[in-house]
């Protein structure tokens, strides 16, 4: 299923309009992402989460170790590396077998979505290779190049979804003033760009070397929390 860059995408990848980026990364999107926390939910009750400050250092970590995987994956695809060879990556990449089951729920939702609004061939590949569900930042990487996006573009909606989720979950969570916790968002910014620039360029180079050269930096804590987290009998957040 190997994907050669712009094959089975309308006209390409990386031609398209960049408003499509923002729709791609806003929460409104109907990908399901605003029932899941990032992360943050098990992270306030076990305490480490509970001011605008640790709310920083909880996104900041997440932004360069799953959200750089993340991003480096969704570039890969939107590059043309073979999705179902990065999904692969993505499972190895993913040690908690709960954040395993939600990558593939949310990339299963994601991939309804996209199909929808940017019909593509390489689309309905991946949905009928992997009918039960793909990692979700395989399938944004595709969802970007169907839109016309290219692998930087793939990689800030990764990035930037890795920080706005927790963010988000903060507000309701902790009844965080949204203010505070947008201002958490502006002031990673340029750790975000930088995220960014380096997903993208890992993503160019796993399309012409493989996955195996993505980045796979580790996030133990957070996999602990996720794995505990999907014990609960009652939670707000599916993740």
């Amino acid at each position: 299923m190997q994907q050669q860059p712009g094959r089975g995408f309308p006209g390409g990848y990386g031609q398209g309009p960049r408003a499509a980026l923002l729709l791609l990364a806003d929460g409104r999107f109907p990908a399901g992402g605003h029932a899941h926390s990032g992360g943050v939910e098990a992270a306030v009750a076990d305490g480490r989460v509970h001011d605008a400050a640790s709310l920083a250092a909880h996104c900041r970590g997440r932004l360069h170790t799953t959200g750089l995987v993340a991003a480096a994956l969704a570039a890969a695809a939107t590059a043309g590396a073979d999705p179902l060879g990065l999904d692969q990556a993505a499972d190895a990449r993913t040690p908690s077998a709960a954040l395993r089951t939600v990558s593939r729920r949310l990339g299963r939702q994601l991939l309804r979505a996209a199909r929808a609004v940017w019909p593509a061939p390489a689309l309905d590949d991946l949905a009928a290779a992997l009918p039960r569900g793909a990692h979700q930042p395989v399938v944004l990487g595709l969802a970007a190049a169907a839109a016309g996006l290219g692998p930087l573009d793939a990689a800030y909606a990764a990035a930037y979804e890795s920080v706005s989720a927790p963010a988000t979950a903060a507000v309701r969570l902790l009844g965080l003033d949204p203010f505070h916790a947008a201002a958490v968002l502006a002031r990673l910014a340029a750790e975000t760009d930088s995220v960014a620039a380096e997903a993208a360029a890992a993503g160019r180079r796993a399309a012409a070397d493989g996955p195996g050269t993505l980045p796979a930096p580790g996030a133990p804590l957070l996999d602990v929390l996720a794995e505990a987290h999907a014990a609960w009998p009652v939670r707000l957040f599916a993740s």
